[in-house]
């Protein structure tokens, strides 16, 4: 692809964008048809967020700060609580970046409608598997039937060891409809967010400082996120301190996340625009999510 301007296709606007015109990487609005990478890319966004949500999700746990004044909120006593969930999830915004920086908006649109669609799955299957009545003779701490019982809060002999096991399947796996909502709710907004101010402010720098907007995308993509989601999944079920101080602490490391793993996220964009060949800017794009094509009508 070159940015060459003929009779039937004026020059493309998005060449005013190219740093380096001998780099081999083309500054173009026009997507090509065919992506080298793109499945791969898409592959480990939907994988980082089932994971995420399946094994992450269902565990708080916390980080201890000793310098931390204490009384002072968010950790008043020092420890910092949030999901478990959060040391990999940011790897799927990450990718979410990645995926606006290469390959644009449009492209990053059907990723998000994938994941959302998978993460219904997700929460179909785990409702229908949780709904099955467990074997009686189910031991799931053992291997194969015979061996120890699970480690219980009873050593009651007459509780079934696939009573025992359903507990705390349903523990791990069984949410309730308001997390279910959150959880999809959440991501869809915040990632669509995250994607519609990467792709603008690519073009606004006109492609440089990348790392304003990774982290930029973020600290706006995951306020929506956990906004939507804590509220909407725990007011009223926890504290309003509680989901206050859980909501503030994941957004907060969510963000230094991503300044963190910003040398990462460099290595990954160049290696994918020099595969690629493009750098695509989105100058001519439907930003609704519900858009079908890259172009406006």
């Amino acid at each position: 692809m070159e940015n060459t301007a003929s009779a039937d296709q004026p020059l493309d606007p998005a060449a005013a964008f190219d740093l380096d015109p001998n780099d081999g990487i083309v500054a173009t609005s026009r997507a090509p048809v065919v992506f080298r990478h793109y499945d791969l890319v898409m592959a480990a966004f939907v994988a980082i967020l089932l994971l995420s949500n399946i094994i992450g999700a269902a565990k708080l746990t916390f980080v201890e700060v000793p310098f931390w004044p204490e009384g002072w909120w968010p950790a008043p006593e020092g420890n910092f609580i949030y999901g478990a969930g959060i040391l990999f999830f940011p790897l799927g915004y990450v990718i979410g970046d990645v995926l606006t920086e290469i390959y644009g908006f449009a492209k990053a649109r059907r990723v998000i409608w994938v994941g959302t669609a998978a993460m219904l799955f997700l929460a179909f299957m785990s409702y229908v598997v949780t709904a099955l009545p467990p074997f009686a003779g189910w031991e799931c701490a053992a291997s194969g039937f015979g061996g120890p019982r699970p480690i219980t809060a009873t050593a009651d002999a007459a509780i079934t060891g696939g009573a025992i096991c359903q507990g705390s399947y349903e523990s791990v796996f069984g949410s309730t409809w308001r997390i279910v909502v959150a959880s999809i709710t959440a991501f869809w907004a915040g990632e669509f967010v995250n994607s519609f101010v990467m792709a603008k402010m690519k073009v606004w720098t006109k492609g440089r400082a990348l790392w304003t907007r990774t982290i930029g995308s973020t600290f706006v993509g995951q306020g929506v996120d956990s906004l939507i989601f804590y509220p909407v999944a725990f007011y009223g079920i926890w504290t309003t301190n509680a989901v206050l101080t859980v909501m503030v602490t994941n957004w907060a490391l969510k963000v230094v996340w991503e300044a963190v793993l910003t040398p990462v996220t460099y290595v990954v964009v160049n290696k994918l625009k020099a595969a690629e060949g493009v750098d695509l800017f989105d100058l001519d794009t439907d930003f609704s999510p519900f858009g079908s094509s890259r172009s406006k009508a």
